[in-house]
């Protein structure tokens, strides 16, 4: 425990000095969120919807840090302390590779709730939302995807052997996720070709299984989404403890 309380002070006092931390995984799915709300927040979702666009789109701004912290957050820290040869140094000490993979995903959860927080602060006074389902489902359910979510990240972080190959592998799965899972490019106004394309990525699925639980739409088609997000939450995550590589 003594190790672990070390580790957790330590690493998120550098996370707070990192501005793409809080840039990135705060700032901009609240900037995303204002922007959309300007341009469609109060409009129905589409002709005669019983819920608004920005109703309709809570769960994909609320994915939007998850994607960050756990795609392009953490996996570049641990890449980097294997390039400086610090993780090296870990080796011989009481510091395990699940410890030290478990302390990053706690401080980007942590920064995952605050951009939560903020993305819902933002929608409720900006443009007067409110969930419609049920909070403590949607939580369930935005847990689920964070595990699912940074279990690629952790899996990306320990098998890239320097930071350059890191950085490499989280832009190919970060960006498309980010474009076309309907994060930042709502799926609603693809056409169905790309829709189905769109599919295929993990956190599509994720988002269609937070907006169905914001809006209250909980039906039994959801256990698909449920199971595919917790298997890539174990998979990967076994995966990367693993395979994890020290330098």
């Amino acid at each position: 425990m003594s190790a672990f309380r070390t580790m957790l002070l330590t690493e998120g006092k550098l996370v707070l000095r990192g501005f793409d931390v809080v840039f990135f995984g705060v700032l901009m799915p609240v900037i995303v969120a204002v922007i959309l709300g300007l341009i469609m927040g109060g409009k129905p979702a589409y002709e005669g919807a019983g819920f608004t666009f920005m109703e309709q789109s809570f769960g994909a701004l609320a994915a939007i840090g998850i994607c960050a912290e756990g795609l392009m957050g953490f996996p570049l820290v641990v890449a980097d302390y294997r390039h400086r040869k610090i993780l090296k140094r870990f080796k011989v000490t009481p510091v395990s590779p699940a410890l030290l993979l478990f302390v990053q995903c706690v401080i980007n959860f942590a920064v995952t709730l605050i951009s939560l927080l903020f993305v819902y602060a933002a929608c409720a006074l900006m443009f007067g939302y409110r969930m419609s389902g049920s909070p403590v489902e949607f939580i369930l359910a935005y847990g689920l995807v964070i595990l699912a979510i940074f279990g690629i990240g952790m899996m990306l972080a320990s098998v890239a052997p320097d930071l350059k190959t890191a950085n490499m592998l989280c832009s190919l799965v970060y960006f498309p996720m980010l474009l076309f899972s309907g994060a930042t490019i709502p799926y609603e106004i693809m056409p169905s070709g790309v829709q189905k394309v769109m599919d295929f990525l993990p956190l599509t699925q994720g988002i269609k299984l937070l907006k169905a639980v914001s809006l209250g739409a909980v039906t039994d088609h959801l256990l698909f989404q449920i199971l595919l997000m917790a298997a890539f939450a174990v998979v990967c995550t076994a995966i990367s403890i693993k395979f994890f590589k020290w330098e």
